[in-house]
């Protein structure tokens, strides 16, 4: 009959390799670590107006800028952060900041 096939005959045994430069998994990490650059403001309120469009509480953010959707959550009643507020005022013309994440989707 043979012999009994074992899984390392379809598929071959890979030997781990060291990282870049001989260094081992967390060596590599710690160096990672450390190239890590702080966000810069532009970074940290473009994400806080990704978290805005993600928050259902709100209501649909399709079809709509992030202003006409604050401006509407606030006359619902359904108190909006005042921080996305002020972050939409600081950048009246980038649409980066006034169209929300779903605005190159068509309905």
């Amino acid at each position: 009959m043979g012999r009994k096939r074992l899984i390392t005959d379809s598929y071959p045994v890979v030997k781990r390799r060291e990282g870049p430069a001989g260094l081992s998994k967390g060596e590599l990490a710690t160096e990672l670590e450390e190239e890590i650059q702080p966000l810069s403001v532009d970074e940290v309120e473009l994400e806080l107006l990704r978290q805005f469009d993600l928050a259902w509480q709100y209501g649909p953010c399709t079809g709509i800028t992030r202003l006409q959707r604050w401006h509407r959550a606030e006359q619902m009643g359904l108190e909006p952060p005042p921080e996305v507020y002020q972050v939409l005022q600081t950048h009246p013309g980038d649409p980066r900041f006034q169209f929300s994440l779903w605005h190159l989707y068509p309905l």
